[in-house]
């Protein structure tokens, strides 16, 4: 299982592992060398960690019906919009302006993080987590990355889990 970060990351952490260290999350931080030119942020932290990509989920800002939603899918899958939008209830959704995404959540393109956002966004992850001891989501920098039970991601984002990933 994943470790207890230690308390320092409340002062040198992102906004992602401070939320997790002051709500004594247990989980794992790994972190890799980013490199600019990958086509993919999750394929390249799942290559990086050594994770399969089943395990490592992105982070993905959509708008339903006006209002900027979370979903979270396996980086080797797709975000499925219709899914996403009846998982809350709404009737249509499409990708975030990127700006609006990165404003709304206070963290960068490749590094948003459900965890922590500057305004906290409702949020669905695929229901897949759930097949896992733990997933690695971004902790809120591109190079970085959190590992924790998806159980615990739901708790803290306030998720509901549906089946909002296609491959």
């Amino acid at each position: 299982m994943a470790k207890k970060a230690k308390k320092q990351n409340q002062s040198g952490g992102t906004p992602a592992t401070v939320a997790l260290t002051t709500a004594g999350t247990d989980f794992t931080v790994h972190s890799y060398e980013h490199d600019p030119a990958h086509a993919s942020y999750g394929e390249e932290a799942a290559e990086a960690m050594g994770v399969s990509p089943d395990r490592v989920f992105k982070t993905l800002v959509a708008d339903v019906d006006g209002a900027l939603v979370v979903g979270v899918v396996p980086v080797a899958g797709q975000l499925d919009l219709k899914a996403l939008a009846a998982a809350v209830g709404g009737k249509r959704a499409t990708m975030a302006d990127p700006a609006l995404a990165e404003r709304t959540t206070g963290y960068v393109r490749g590094g948003i993080s459900p965890l922590g956002q500057r305004k906290k966004l409702r949020t669905v992850i695929d229901s897949s987590a759930g097949g896992h001891d733990t997933i690695c989501v971004s902790a809120g920098r591109r190079g970085l990355e959190v590992e924790l039970a998806p159980g615990d991601l739901a708790a803290l984002t306030d998720a509901v889990l549906a089946p909002v990933g296609r491959a």
